[in-house]
């Protein structure tokens, strides 16, 4: 692990001096993402020290524990110990921090709530779930625009679809996709009864144009003479490029500037531009055919999470989570609830490295 933490700590230093790179800051894309691997690393670093230091300290004890002196020898069994319970949380720790991160986790999210079992109490449920949402991204300081609405009879929402921009949006919100249950009285509901209805959540990372991955070895280019209106300029100089993606056989070509290069330009942005398109009708696709894997029926027994507003607790069923403060939940109060579930994701992936 040390030896690990060691290439992390260059590789820090490496991109460190990256960034202040004149050709690097002038292109945008890159200075991006080299400065979310550098925000990504320095908490590695950090803990890095931390750990190196009580080392150190470590083997300081271990010189007092053979000390002569009767006294300097206690001093370093306790510190031992002290060093050892702090060694064990922080391995414990960096293990997390050394995982393989998922890559989609960085990403901004399109995010639906749909009404499930349970008539217009379910509709209302989908409205407040997209209250409590709403409370948790303005306390992360998360941007959201709400893309398609289908609102209820008798309130909340049919359907509603919005887009979350922010930092390790994903990450945080794919634990939620499923369906969520609740346990009330409902406002419709005249002798008191308490009644079980059911919305669902669907959570996927947003696709973006600097997704679109072509390598020039995919790349068929060819060059020819343009013809129409242009005068000789055009008819005599291959200024013309067409482009091939050869996976795919995408083709995008260019006449319009006068130069070849300035038509390889234009030729290589309609290109993206039709394999960004191909790409998310694609991503379209999967996304109504998983929010089916991801929410099921809609049913009230094919739930994630339970909101039992009597008792005022919350159950995710997934780990086993109980919480007795659901009013501030839906107020939301939801980052213990992200954070167990993470810690339980994480825990089962080092399961399987081990």
């Amino acid at each position: 692990m040390i030896d690990k933490l060691r290439q992390i700590e260059i590789k820090f230093h490496q991109i460190e001096e990256q960034l202040s790179d004149p050709e690097i800051i002038s292109d945008m894309k890159r200075y991006a993402a080299l400065n979310r691997e550098y925000k990504d690393l320095k908490d590695l670093v950090t803990i890095y020290h931390e750990y190196s230091n009580i080392l150190d300290a470590k083997e300081v004890a271990k010189q007092m524990m053979e000390d002569d002196d009767a006294e300097l020898r206690e001093m370093g069994s306790d510190e031992m110990n002290t060093i050892n319970a702090q060694l064990v949380k922080m391995e414990e720790e960096i293990k997390f921090m050394l995982l393989p991160k998922d890559p989609d986790d960085q990403k901004d999210v399109v995010m639906e709530i749909r009404s499930g079992t349970g008539g217009d109490e379910a509709s209302i449920f989908a409205g407040d779930l997209y209250r409590m949402y709403s409370k948790f991204f303005e306390n992360q300081g998360w941007k959201q625009e709400i893309v398609f609405v289908n609102e209820g009879s008798s309130g909340g929402y049919n359907k509603i679809e919005f887009e979350i921009q922010g930092q390790d949006v994903y990450g945080m919100m794919k634990f939620e996709s499923g369906a969520h249950r609740v346990q009330r009285v409902p406002k419709t509901e005249s002798q008191g009864r308490v009644h079980t209805s059911a919305a669902t959540v669907v959570v996927m990372p947003k696709l973006e144009m600097e997704d679109v991955d072509i390598k020039k070895s995919d790349l068929k280019v060819d060059t020819f003479r343009s013809s129409g209106a242009g005068g000789q300029h055009v008819n005599k100089t291959e200024s013309g490029v067409r482009f091939t993606h050869l996976p795919t056989g995408v083709v995008a070509e260019s006449t319009d500037g006068r130069s070849q290069i300035k038509n390889r330009e234009i030729a290589i942005q309609r290109l993206y531009q039709k394999i960004y398109a191909q790409q998310k009708a694609s991503y379209e696709s999967d996304l109504a055919a998983k929010r089916k894997s991801l929410v099921g029926s809609g049913d009230r027994s094919d739930k994630i999470r339970t909101y039992n507003y009597p008792q005022n607790r919350l159950t995710d069923h997934r780990i086993n989570l109980t919480l007795y403060s659901l009013d501030k939940v839906m107020e939301g109060d939801i980052m213990e609830i992200i954070e167990s579930l993470r810690l339980y994701e994480n825990t089962e992936r080092l399961k399987e490295m081990e």
